[in-house]
């Protein structure tokens, strides 16, 4: 009977010491959070705005009070305007950013970052894990699990893109092609919503002027639609390549009153004048030829 109590006292010693490990262990991560989270502090809260902190904590005399609060102001307009210069030239704003220390030593720190924004249109959510290990005088940055998300509406045009720039861990090419993308596909946007404005009884856009499809309809010849597809395609190695056709939709018995007339042969005129005239050009000498002057 002793023997049999000693050994469940053993398994019970045994259990608590594990539990006692996992104790600990969890205590030195959330100390190590804790220095992160000092460390953030100190580094937001420096100069101007470190002073400002000062004195609401009651560390500084009453008459500096306008001074401080002046220079935080400042400050913080500064930070404004910075913030909106860097969007106007990346053209990239970004709603959120969420860093988690993973790892953190003399040499070496490891985060999780998640970073959400919008670039025109385009909706993108970035995960990855930021390495930084010092080496001399300098530091080595290495990211790490790249992960990239997008709107679904881009996936289709992206998907190998993204395929690509993931195995690289490449986002200086993301956010560039993104950028690129974007400008594309608001080219594209503004000439549909021109078009539609200036031709009304001839243009329509059915999903809308951000969308891949403009179509062209003669009031006098139902049934008889002219569809431009204007796609954005991305290689995956970055390259942003517009793509523009001209399809046809023409009934059986329109196309008897033209035996001899090839309905190939719009397409391929299409083609030739845009490497002559360019995409706006192109599809003002199409839109004129269908709707006879009109609208003008």
């Amino acid at each position: 009977m002793m023997e049999k109590m000693s050994e469940e006292n053993m398994e019970e010693v045994t259990v608590l010491e594990a539990q006692i490990e996992c104790l600990q262990a969890e205590v030195a991560d959330l100390q190590v959070q804790q220095q992160d989270n000092q460390k953030d502090i100190t580094f937001h809260f420096r100069g101007q705005m470190q002073d400002a902190m000062s004195y609401m904590c009651g560390q500084k005399e009453e008459g500096e009070k306008e001074k401080l609060l002046s220079r935080l102001k400042e400050e913080v307009e500064e930070l404004e305007e910075d913030l909106k210069q860097q969007t106007q030239m990346n053209g990239i704003s970004l709603n959120s950013c969420f860093t988690k220390t993973l790892q953190s030593s003399g040499r070496k720190q490891v985060q999780q970052l998640c970073i959400s924004g919008h670039c025109s249109e385009g909706v993108f959510q970035v995960e990855f894990q930021l390495s930084e290990v010092k080496e001399g005088q300098g530091t080595q940055r290495t990211i790490n699990d790249l992960n990239v998300v997008m709107d679904a509406s881009n996936l289709q045009n992206f998907s190998s893109f993204l395929s690509g720039v993931e195995e690289s861990r490449d986002l200086l090419l993301f956010f560039r092609t993104l950028r690129t993308f974007s400008d594309r596909c608001d080219d594209r946007c503004r000439t549909f919503q021109h078009f539609q404005e200036k031709y009304p009884s001839v243009i329509s856009l059915p999903a809308g002027c951000r969308s891949e499809v403009m179509t062209l309809n003669h009031p006098e010849l139902p049934g008889c639609v002219l569809f431009i597809h204007w796609s954005v395609e991305v290689s995956r190695e970055g390259a942003v390549t517009p793509k523009i056709e001209l399809l046809t939709k023409i009934p059986d018995t329109a196309l008897q009153l033209f035996p001899s007339q090839a309905v190939g042969g719009a397409t391929e005129a299409f083609q030739s004048l845009l490497r002559i005239l360019g995409p706006e050009a192109t599809m003002e000498a199409v839109i004129m030829a269908v709707s006879l002057s009109q609208d003008t």
